[in-house]
């Protein structure tokens, strides 16, 4: 799926990244810890959070994430959406809970970065 096909989904909200709307994304993770994130995601995934510090811009730099989506109408502090802008990191935000969001983008094919611990 493209980012904006996800956004749609979400019905998000664009933070960061407009111009990166026609990128294409497979996988996902889900996490607030970002030491999990560290451990288990993958480059290219999305990142679906509740969290909005820049720790998590700072995790996804890291890893090569592709976008980062924050659940429950969360909306990034100006810190992280500062550092997000100039490690140029999509930030989209939508009302949906984790679960729903995970939920949505699996019904479209977006699958885990991995499906058990240990099968990475």
């Amino acid at each position: 799926m493209t980012l904006n096909e996800i956004k749609d989904l979400l019905d998000a909200e664009v933070i960061i990244g407009e111009n990166q709307l026609d990128m294409e994304v497979k996988t996902a993770f889900v996490a607030d810890l970002m030491s999990d994130v560290l451990a288990f995601a993958t480059a290219g995934s999305l990142l679906i959070t509740g969290l909005t510090n820049p720790q998590v811009v700072r995790t996804a730099d890291v890893l090569d994430i592709a976008a980062v989506i924050m659940g429950r109408g969360k909306k990034p502090s100006p810190e992280t959406l500062q550092l997000a802008e100039e490690l140029n990191i999509p930030i989209l935000s939508t009302k949906f809970i984790l679960f729903e969001i995970a939920g949505r983008l699996y019904s479209h094919n977006i699958r885990g970065c991995i499906e058990k611990v240990g099968t990475k």
